[in-house]
């Protein structure tokens, strides 16, 4: 049987997790003035985005990377021996899916997921592919499983200021100006693959981050709880502390992890995002 290895991009946001699971990362690109760096925790890391927006007043772009960049990893990859089940940030809201498709055509041991997901979401379906590719599984009946597991993550998250939305041209000045002067905190839900507005708190963070965890959490029956997602851009530890608290207080989960975003979705959804990301036991339909 041939050896199986998972890859991803790094919009995952597994932080340590992806090695500890023998996950290939694959960074994308943010685009810093005439500078583009990779989001690999290395060239550029989230306080990095905090500044240039500080300094120059405009946001950062991502870039989705090039057919190349994935002709050549699973060149490498199947040289090697191994069959390639490859997890993308979902294809409405990058090329980047669709690029990797392309450059699996011409091998029928590459398999390309698309995740319908962003951050944690897409991350909660890369550690049941490496979970299912320690146990044997096959990398063609792992790809299938992936894609029924996708209707099944619910993922969301809240924030506590529009500027960065903004400045990206997903939020209008109108509706920045009106959501900060009535303190409005906007709850992200990602649903068929799109992001939406779920609904909207109103006061202060800690306080709106407190009453969405605990909304999300409120239909326990349908929690599948193997595992929960507490993933944040730039948040205080006692903002972090209290959703974790909230999180246990709510429900049991085997194993609750705590990851911080990387400069992808650092870059769109600004400081103060934080969110909650677990599977649902049936889909969200």
């Amino acid at each position: 049987m041939a050896k199986v290895i998972i890859t991803s991009d790094s919009t995952a946001d597994l932080n340590h997790l992806a090695a500890e699971n023998n996950v290939r990362i694959v960074p994308l690109y943010i685009n810093l003035g005439d500078r583009s760096l990779a989001d690999d925790g290395k060239e550029i890391v989230p306080d990095d985005i905090y500044a240039y927006v500080a300094e120059s007043g405009n946001l950062p772009t991502s870039s989705a990377n090039p057919v190349g960049v994935y002709e050549d990893l699973f060149k490498e990859l199947t040289s090697e021996g191994y069959d390639v089940v490859h997890l993308n940030l979902g294809s409405k809201f990058s090329s980047t899916h669709q690029n990797a498709r392309i450059a699996a055509e011409e091998y029928s041991n590459v398999f390309v997921v698309d995740t319908a997901n962003l951050s944690t979401g897409s991350g909660l379906l890369v550690l049941e592919a490496a979970r299912m590719a320690k146990e044997g599984m096959a990398a063609e009946s792992i790809a299938k499983e992936l894609e029924a597991l996708a209707l099944k993550v619910d993922a969301s998250f809240v924030i506590d200021d529009l500027t960065y939305l903004h400045k990206g041209g997903r939020c209008s000045s109108v509706a920045k100006l009106g959501a900060n002067l009535l303190k409005l905190k906007p709850c992200i839900q990602v649903k068929d693959g799109a992001m939406g507005v779920a609904k909207k708190y109103r006061g202060e963070y800690k306080k709106c981050v407190a009453e969405y965890i605990k909304d999300k959490l409120a239909d326990t029956e349908s929690i599948d709880p193997r595992r929960v997602f507490v993933t944040h851009t730039k948040c205080d530890d006692d903002i972090v502390k209290l959703a974790i608290d909230t999180v246990n207080d709510c429900f049991k989960f085997d194993e609750l992890v705590e990851t911080t975003a990387g400069c992808t979705i650092t870059t769109h959804c600004g400081p103060n995002t934080l969110g909650v990301l677990f599977f649902r036991k049936n889909d969200l339909e």
